[in-house]
């Protein structure tokens, strides 16, 4: 293994394996850390769901998923975030990033969120979500972790007891070797964690091949691009250009959709207006006993007759503030997953075998619930959602997923996703 990836939640871990793959590292993706140790592959990633648990609990994970890629021999560690840096003042990036650290023995490490193919770019510190900064994008109001600050300096400082810095983008205009010269000069000044600025692909390759040989990366999926050629160039594998191949499955489509994102609200108002079937999970509805999982996944089990089917949570934030208000937090958000997780477990077993499923926690809670311990990584759908194929808990029957981030993809995601499967619409 070259590399192994620590992710915070599962969409987040389909995005960084789907960058590897695109650049021709054969990657598998294991959902938490398997007892009977860790696949053989160029890279794995461990898809942890750290993102809103407390700093102790994520920090404690993280390093359990350390010990085991540490162990199977991973040259170098990737810890991977969301590209809009969702976290909060108590962290948890600056917590974990820190814990491993301390474990790799390494006074140095980067921070670069930035993913500029889905808009994501980190300008003299500050995120920018296409041309809106992180706090006037529709992260403000995110229920878990709203992100009102752009200043990732500022954010991550806040995390952290290490002095945070800034690697400008000027400096990476002057390639790896400036890259490299500049990160040893802010090592030298006590800088332990250096926030990257990344306007560009270019960017993002000249920071990967300056950092492919520090024992720890922090980033979003973005700097994983970049990391495949900088390993070839040093010998340590040959790019692979049947990487991302999957089989070929049959049987009905459908989508799960539980982010209440910008994007994702788009996703789903496209899918209405075309005219598809769709139910839609009340939370309120569901804990006064007015709705039902079983009742929800029987009319939609029936529906999968005429074609995919999409079931979702989905809503406006006021609708989500209104809920929340209700039944807290917390509640809202575990009634809301496990319904949903409870109809993608019911449309497997009636023989969906290509599902899409819309939100990182809504995802994280629906392959626990398929039991699926294992992800071979297919083609991109989209940058940073790619297809991906399990074997069923309990059978060797495959099926396909299609994990995607709240904040990715374009208004036709759901039908473009199924249509690039085999899905008739």
């Amino acid at each position: 293994m070259i590399l192994g990836v620590i992710a915070d939640d599962f969409t987040g871990a389909t995005d960084v394996a789907s960058m590897l793959v695109r650049a021709g590292m054969h990657t598998v993706q294991v959902l938490g850390v398997p007892h009977d140790g860790l696949p053989q592959a160029d890279a794995v990633v461990v898809a942890l769901k750290t993102r809103t648990v407390a700093p102790a609990d994520a920090v404690a994970q993280s390093l359990t998923a350390l010990a085991a890629l540490r162990a199977a021999g991973a040259r170098q560690t990737y810890f991977k975030y969301c590209s809009t840096f969702d976290s909060t003042p108590q962290g948890n990036i600056g917590p974990v990033t820190a814990a491993l650290m301390a474990a790799l023995g390494t006074d140095f490490t980067i921070a670069c969120p930035a993913f500029p193919e889905n808009g994501r770019t980190v300008f003299r510190g500050h995120l920018f979500v296409g041309d809106a900064l992180l706090s006037d994008s529709g992260m403000r109001n995110h229920p878990l972790t709203p992100m009102t600050d752009a200043n990732l300096v500022r954010v991550l400082q806040a995390q952290t007891s290490h002095t945070v810095g800034l690697l400008r983008h000027d400096t990476l205009d002057g390639g790896g070797p400036a890259t490299q010269a500049r990160m040893a000069r802010l090592r030298a000044d006590g800088v332990a964690i250096a926030v990257a600025d990344a306007l560009s692909n270019e960017h993002l390759l000249t920071l990967a091949e300056a950092c492919a040989e520090l024992p720890l990366i922090t980033a979003g999926s973005g700097v994983a691009l970049g990391l495949p050629p900088a390993y070839a160039r040093r010998g340590w594998f040959m790019p692979k250009a049947n990487a991302a191949d999957l089989d070929t499955l049959q049987g009905p489509g459908a989508v799960v959709s539980g982010s209440c994102s910008e994007a994702t609200n788009a996703q789903v108002a496209q899918w209405l207006a075309a005219g598809r079937s769709a139910l839609q999970i009340d939370p309120l509805a569901l804990h006064q006993g007015g709705q039902s999982a079983d009742t929800v996944l029987a009319q939609a089990t029936q529906a999968l007759a005429q074609g995919p089917v999409l079931v979702y949570a989905t809503a406006a934030p006021e609708s989500v503030r209104a809920v929340q208000q209700a039944l807290g937090v917390q509640a809202a958000g575990e009634l809301v997953e496990n319904a949903l997780a409870r109809i993608a477990q019911g449309l497997v077993q009636a023989g969906v075998r290509r599902l899409v499923v819309a939100g990182g926690e809504t995802s994280g809670a629906v392959v626990q619930a398929l039991g699926v311990q294992q992800l071979r990584i297919g083609a991109p759908i989209c940058p940073g959602v790619p297809w991906t194929q399990a074997t069923l808990a309990g059978s060797s029957e495959a099926v396909q997923l299609a994990l995607k981030s709240g904040n990715f993809g374009g208004v036709d995601f759901f039908a473009q996703a199924l249509q690039q499967a085999g899905v008739a619409l």
